[in-house]
């Protein structure tokens, strides 16, 4: 795993598009890193606006799209959303980057975040992987927009852009494929009418803003109820590596406890049921899974615990901990970026107080064993399971 890279700095990159050199800000842990996403590439190429329009991109990535629609397009007004924190600090700094100020980027999925009332000429939407979330942006779309206005979205066909088009047909009518080009595409589709035909696709209470989806399990032996929103990991259920580590971790009474990267806070309540009275911060970079965390959190009646949006522990660099717990992605979007692991030991090794311990659940054909070794100078295996590990490290 490659140490020789600061994960927490960022980088920067240009591109030439309609005739003009945009830059753009990434970093490791974003989403295409080292390279312009395709699919946000189209929509800059393609997903045109005039002079004047308001637009709105959801799912936003890097803000390219915004930087190309506000000055190449001329909109008057641009805003952008992410539920990724990653994601919203890099449009921050891309839209900067490219002198522009009549822009504005939220975090938060959808139009959740983005001011009330907000009538858009053009929605552009970077398809995500998770279907209901997907149906909750174009639904999102739907609202937004003002009659005539048009609704581009844009993904891989790996990624379920073929599918996306047709739930796209299915609420604004016949659509256009704008551009196809290796193995991705745009597609745009106008709003023709105020109200949207009843669909069965869209008729799904988990479209709202505010609902949660209610999960009852079973954690450590103890009842645990999970409210989660689509696209979080493991929305649906508790995952097994979740549930192994929740069966596995020591924490002792009264222990200040760091769920890293805690999803919707199984380990999180897990772990404040443990210590009792101790501090428990649970931190996740995608923003709905702090909303559901922290709804989580409130069902189980749990007062000392905070959940917040966070670039794996960068909100909280500056607090100590007695434990850190975390079931950390190896994935962004497709890719498998080891680098991301890498960084979580870290942070958590940053962040525990001497004696502090790191407790790791990972797929145990993970390499990740050296890794703590060298960081922490020791490492033991706690739990050696068929498809799961648990490894735990000790800050000297």
């Amino acid at each position: 795993m490659n140490n020789s890279v600061d994960y927490h700095a960022w980088q920067s990159g240009s591109i030439p598009i309609a005739g003009v050199r945009y830059r753009y800000a990434t970093k490791l842990g974003a989403f295409a890193h080292g390279a312009v996403d395709p699919a946000q590439l189209l929509l800059a190429q393609y997903a045109r606006v005039s002079a004047g329009d308001v637009v709105v991109q959801l799912n936003c990535g890097s803000g390219l799209y915004g930087a190309v629609a506000a000055t190449t397009g001329h909109a008057s007004r641009v805003l952008l959303t992410d539920r990724n924190v990653v994601s919203f600090g890099a449009a921050v700094r891309t839209l900067e980057a490219n002198d522009v100020n009549a822009a504005s980027v939220y975090l938060g999925h959808g139009t959740r975040t983005v001011p009330s009332g907000t009538r858009a000429d053009v929605v552009a939407i970077r398809i995500p992987h998770e279907k209901l979330a997907l149906l909750q942006l174009l639904a999102d779309a739907w609202t937004a927009l003002r009659v005539g206005g048009r609704c581009v979205i844009a993904g891989a066909t790996n990624e379920g852009a073929k599918s996306a088009a047709r739930l796209l047909e299915l609420l604004f009518g016949a659509c256009q494929v704008l551009a196809s080009e290796s193995g991705f595409r745009v597609v745009s589709a106008v709003k023709q009418r105020d109200v949207a035909t009843a669909l069965e696709e869209f008729a799904n209470p988990l479209l709202g803003h505010d609902v949660f989806n209610r999960v009852e399990t079973i954690a450590r032996g103890m009842p645990l109820t999970l409210f989660t929103r689509p696209g979080v990991f493991s929305w649906e259920h508790l995952d097994e590596a979740t549930e192994i580590l929740a069966e596995q971790m020591i924490v002792e009474s009264g222990a200040d406890v760091l769920d890293l990267g805690c999803g919707s806070g199984a380990l999180g309540v897990v772990a404040a049921r443990l210590s009792g009275t101790g501090r428990i911060t649970m931190v996740d970079a995608d923003s709905e899974a702090v909303r559901s965390a922290e709804r989580s959190a409130t069902a189980a009646g749990l007062p000392n615990v905070q959940a917040v949006t966070s670039d794996i522990a960068n909100a909280v660099r500056d607090d100590r901990f007695d434990v850190v717990v975390s079931n950390p992605p190896f994935h962004v979007g497709k890719a498998t970026a080891l680098n991301v692991p890498l960084q979580f030991m870290r942070d958590a090794f940053n962040v525990l107080r001497p004696g502090g311990r790191l407790l790791l659940v990972a797929n145990r054909t993970l390499p990740y064993e050296a890794a703590l070794t060298d960081l922490f100078g020791n490492m033991r295996t706690v739990h050696d399971g068929q498809r799961f590990k648990v490894l735990s490290a000790t800050r000297p």
